[in-house]
């Protein structure tokens, strides 16, 4: 591969003593943690509004005499700073995924930066994904599931009736959208070791009975204790997974084309 003498340069003149780096971590950890604090503070203002979008999949489940109670005075009001702080931290992501590029950058050649970018815009995106699948459909699902083990009154038997509370609901939900979030990850990391030449797609390929058995482990610990939730989240995380196998190849195929042209282009290329 070769190196743009400019990227040497640049490379050169970014390097700087240890205190410096010091220096600049902390100011790009200062404006992080800034802006995660300015969207704590907007968020929970609006944290109830928050509240009540996350309850839509059990009015969903439930209808429109869905209830939820709070057990302790002080229970809801920790519930909307979670929620402050669960919304803040998705806000505030893009401005702390550039501030770390921005720490690292100086140390990258144009060509890594260039390639380093799409997997930075790719995390937030596929992260909403898997939070949507969880919203729109395993959180209703799941709910009706769990709503038909209700228990009417009747003659020798006590009436059981679904009634969450907000903390408990609110566990949850955020619960499977960090799993979620995090299962749909997959294609970019491992298109993303693919690109440094760490896996191949036929390492992929090999591994994959493995990757199923993986699959199925981190399900069982990141769902609650339902067969529904983790094939919810087992089998889009297979489909991942073929989908990364797909990306890798595609970036070999890429990679392949470009060191054969340089080839032909001859060694001063």
């Amino acid at each position: 591969m070769t190196i743009d003498p400019d990227d040497e340069k640049n490379i050169e003149a970014s390097k700087a003593p240890l205190m410096e780096h010091l220096i600049e971590l902390r100011s790009r950890l200062i404006k992080a943690v800034v802006a995660f604090v300015v969207m704590f503070v907007l968020f929970f203002y609006f944290a109830k509004d928050i509240y009540n979008l996350l309850v839509i999949p059990f009015e969903m489940a439930a209808g429109p005499d869905a209830k939820l109670i709070y057990t302790a005075p002080q229970e809801f009001f920790f519930t909307q700073i979670k929620v402050a702080m669960f919304s803040a931290a998705f806000a505030a992501c893009p401005v702390i995924i550039s501030q770390i590029y921005a720490f690292v950058a100086p140390g990258l050649y144009k060509h890594e930066r260039s390639a380093f970018v799409p997997y930075l815009v790719a995390t937030p995106i596929f992260f909403a994904l898997g939070a949507m699948l969880v919203f729109f459909l395993v959180m209703p699902n799941l709910l009706h599931f769990f709503l038909a083990m209700q228990q009417s009154k009747e003659p020798g038997k006590a009436q059981i009736e679904l009634l969450p509370r907000v903390s408990e609901y609110l566990s949850l939900i955020m619960t499977l959208i960090f799993a979620f979030g995090i299962t749909f990850q997959m294609p970019v990391v491992l298109t993303l070791l693919g690109r440094i030449g760490i896996i191949d797609s036929q390492f992929l390929k090999e591994k994959r009975r493995y990757a199923i058995v993986l699959v199925f482990i981190v399900a069982a610990i990141l769902t609650p204790p339902d067969v529904f939730s983790q094939l919810a989240l087992a089998i889009p995380a297979m489909a991942l997974y073929e989908l990364s196998i797909i990306s890798v190849s595609m970036i070999e195929k890429k990679q392949q084309e470009e060191r054969a042209k340089r080839e032909a282009e001859g060694p001063g290329a």
